[in-house]
């Protein structure tokens, strides 16, 4: 006996065989676009694949090429000069220290230091890259036993590096050790340091800038004694010209 529920069936009949759904829609039309766009799905995502991939045979290196690395290291210094460590010691970093008048862009006034905790504190501090080590030893330069791999290890070498960082070399008037606390056309959390550049802290600062080590010389040689009167880093009187 034949089945009458396929008797009927031509080729053009887009009603399913197994039943139960609605006809097949017809080639043509939103189906074909439908398929269209899932192809440019398709085609995007292996395209972004092979982008990552791209990062990773460049370099990206990883399971996850735009993941942060697992430790981080401050590049070494590549150019010629370095700035004088004794003279940011003796000369410099007591101003980190120093009880400080600020003025607010809102006309209050308060007293405070650059190494409080809140403004540049290496642990707590809020003031961007630049952080001190407050209580950070001073090191005898004169001594033989303080080797320049000792000092690097130190915590006021840190608070040099730190400093440094924020120096353009030759121009202290556009260093941010020096353009922040002046507010000189950058904003300062911490207002209004130095009122001048003839504060006597500025000059300070203006003076170890302006003055890096000899070429070819490191950050510790004894040619930047002579920035003190007299010559000894411990006992020497800050120049400031």
């Amino acid at each position: 006996m034949t089945d009458e529920s396929t008797m009927g069936r031509s080729r053009g009949d887009s009603t399913p065989l197994g039943g139960g759904g609605g006809p097949l829609p017809p080639p043509g039309g939103a189906f074909t676009q439908r398929i269209r766009r899932s192809a440019a799905t398709v085609r995007g995502t292996v395209a972004a694949a092979a982008a990552v991939l791209g990062l990773v045979s460049c370099g990206g290196g990883g399971s996850n090429p735009l993941d942060n690395p697992g430790t981080l290291s401050n590049p070494q210094l590549t150019g010629n000069q370095r700035l004088a460590f004794a003279y940011f010691q003796r000369c410099v970093f007591p101003i980190f220290n120093a009880q400080l008048p600020i003025r607010f862009a809102d006309g209050t006034t308060s007293v405070n230091t650059c190494a409080a905790s809140g403004c540049h504190d290496n642990t707590n501090g809020t003031g961007g890259a630049f952080r001190v080590i407050g209580n950070a030893a001073p090191i005898d330069l004169t001594n033989p036993a303080n080797t320049p791999d000792i000092i690097r290890a130190s915590d006021m070498y840190k608070n040099f590096f730190s400093a440094q960082g924020e120096v353009v070399f030759g121009s202290p008037m556009t260093s941010r050790i020096l353009a922040k606390p002046m507010v000189n056309g950058v904003l300062h959390g911490g207002g209004l340091i130095f009122d001048s550049a003839q504060d006597p802290n500025a000059r300070l600062i203006q003076y170890w800038v302006n003055n890096p080590a000899p070429t070819g010389a490191d950050e510790f040689s004894n040619a930047t004694f002579g920035m003190f009167t007299p010559a000894d880093p411990n006992t020497g009187a800050c120049n400031t010209q």
